[in-house]
């Protein structure tokens, strides 16, 4: 009796969390993160200001969760103890650096920026407005630069020097890309996108 009690508050814990983060997220997208005050998300997940604190203490911890869990997820991002989480797939993809692993790696991942774009351009936004959320959005794209700076060192491709720059532009322009592109947007579509975007990538990281 007692164990099946604690089972039961422990589901009900991690459904208030779920619905704090989706309401967070939801809020974030609608109104704006500069906006969106801690009473809005906990009264959207139909609870109180109180609530909210004993889950996250403050709104910059609910979007460090959404980040960490929900968008490393939807990234296959795992934790890494060399710098915080990696995607061993696009080390992998890097350190073979052939145009067809980089054109096949780009395209799977295109068809996840639906479901990240909340995620990416909420963070974005609210990096404008919030140091803390900046430091933490810079923390993000220094991991997915470190996987691709991984993947050439292993590669042991192009002048050591250059590698973390050209990883720095390889994946701040994925980022931009992800964040703004939508079919017909400037002026190409999905396989048109992916044919640049894949030329841009074998260019400044592929094999040659």
């Amino acid at each position: 009796m007692l164990a099946a009690m604690a089972t039961l508050r422990e589901a009900q814990k991690e459904m208030t969390r779920k619905l704090l983060l989706d309401a967070g997220l939801d809020l974030f997208v609608s109104k704006g993160y500069a906006t969106t005050k801690v009473d809005d998300i906990a009264s959207a997940a139909g609870t109180t200001r109180v609530t909210f604190y004993a889950y996250f203490p403050s709104k910059v911890d609910l979007m460090k969760a959404l980040i960490s869990e929900r968008l490393n997820a939807a990234l296959d991002r795992v934790p890494s103890p060399e710098h915080g989480s990696t995607e061993r797939e696009l080390v992998a993809v890097v350190e073979d650096g052939s145009r067809e692993r980089i054109r096949a790696w780009l395209a799977t991942t295109s068809e996840r920026w639906d479901v990240i774009r909340p995620y990416t351009t909420t963070a974005t936004e609210a990096a404008a407005v919030d140091p803390a959320i900046r430091v933490l959005l810079d923390e993000w794209l220094n991991e997915a630069i470190g996987d691709v700076k991984d993947g050439l060192d292993r590669a042991d491709r192009f002048p050591a020097a250059t590698r973390h720059f050209r990883s720095v532009i390889a994946i701040n322009e994925l980022d931009h890309v992800a964040r703004n592109w939508t079919p017909g947007t400037w002026g190409v579509g999905h396989d048109e996108m992916l044919d640049v975007l894949t030329e841009s990538w074998f260019g400044s990281i592929g094999r040659h």
